[in-house]
């Protein structure tokens, strides 16, 4: 693990136990309703969540799916596995989004959410993501990015430092330009907007060469 990572990792270690209040904000704007939407696009059976955190959505996963959950901090995955185990079909394992030991091609669907915010390489995070969904799977990402407002953007850049450096996400992310540089193209992705220019729900048709 390189230094940058270990350092957002410990970052959400330290912060983990008090996660889901600092998340209040956040949450306010998501809610109920956009976790059961975005589970509602979930397709096929073998499911894997990318950085699941607390495992807020574990909750709302229909049953009869098999879902793996990854998070890079250990203290998330054991706050995360407090909540798995009422739900057999879901199972928390300590892994880096940016190399994960999966094999090519192992999941239906693919999640995120509000997760590229805190990937140190979110270029490499997204490849990886790609490698392990299957060809014509589904990536469904709920992620927050930097407001193409001008005012709001640099609003936004003046003020990441703050959350950055308490728990390690990026409020300024250009998750949009990121998913280009990483390789995915126009007419694989549809977007929605959740919440002005900020929230976005993105679907990707996986496809591969």
């Amino acid at each position: 693990m390189n230094s940058e990572t270990d350092k957002i990792r410990k970052r959400y270690n330290r912060v983990s136990k008090i996660y889901d209040i600092m998340e209040k904000p956040m949450e306010s704007m998501l809610g109920e309703k956009w976790r059961g939407k975005l589970i509602e696009e979930i397709e096929g059976k073998k499911i894997l969540e990318v950085g699941i955190g607390t495992g807020k959505n574990i909750p709302y996963y229909p049953k009869d799916i098999d879902v793996i959950g990854i998070d890079f901090s250990e203290n998330m995955v054991q706050r995360a596995n407090e909540r798995a185990n009422s739900y057999p079909n879901v199972d928390i394992i300590q892994m880096d989004a940016q190399n994960m030991t999966f094999e090519d091609n192992m999941f239906d669907t693919v999640i995120t959410s509000c997760v590229f915010c805190s990937v140190p390489d979110p270029i490499k995070g997204l490849k990886e993501i790609r490698r392990v969904c299957k060809p014509n799977g589904k990536i469904i990402m709920l992620e927050h990015m930097r407001s193409e407002d001008k005012i709001i953007g640099k609003a936004m850049d003046i003020i990441n430092p703050i959350p950055l450096y308490i728990w390690g996400a990026n409020i300024n992310r250009k998750t949009m330009e990121n998913l280009q540089r990483a390789g995915y193209s126009e007419g694989e992705i549809q977007i929605e907007d959740i919440w002005r220019d900020i929230v976005k729900l993105i679907k990707i048709r996986n496809k591969k060469n």
